[in-house]
């Protein structure tokens, strides 16, 4: 039986709008946005509680832009000096920096290669003689 989460911020937040017009006064008050900041900002008592909150179909647009908003300054913060604080960041928010290698030919998947090995009659007769050559240098 799956555990129910409780949201918690509910009595903090009343309506879809007011949680857009409080999202956006945070993002319009705050020079360097987080998703910690955001959640203190709108009450809030833990980042689950807001993530949990997305869950509820009159804001899940909302927090969903808002996500995306912090996800494309720190996107941003790439370009600079000193970018290991948003990959930090960016990883938490599920990118990878991981190479991904397509092997295929011409878009086909490639075909394994089969081999079948048989015994040679004349495979021990071989080795004896390579054997003897050997010793004679």
């Amino acid at each position: 039986m799956k555990k129910e989460t409780k949201i918690h911020a509910s009595r903090h937040i009343g309506t879809p709008e007011e949680l857009k017009e409080r999202a956006e006064n945070y993002f319009l008050n705050t020079e360097k946005p987080t998703i910690t900041g955001l959640c203190y900002h709108l009450g809030f008592e833990s980042r689950q509680s807001f993530y949990d909150y997305e869950n509820k179909p009159d804001f899940t647009y909302t927090i969903k832009r808002s996500r995306l908003r912090i996800e494309s300054i720190y996107e941003t913060r790439l370009h600079g000096n000193s970018p290991t604080g948003a990959i930090f960041a960016l990883k938490n928010m599920g990118w990878t920096d991981q190479t991904n290698i397509d092997h295929t030919s011409g878009g086909e998947k490639i075909q394994p290669l089969e081999i079948n090995v048989t015994k040679d009659e004349n495979a021990e007769k071989y080795k004896q003689h390579i054997e003897k050559l050997a010793q004679l240098n």
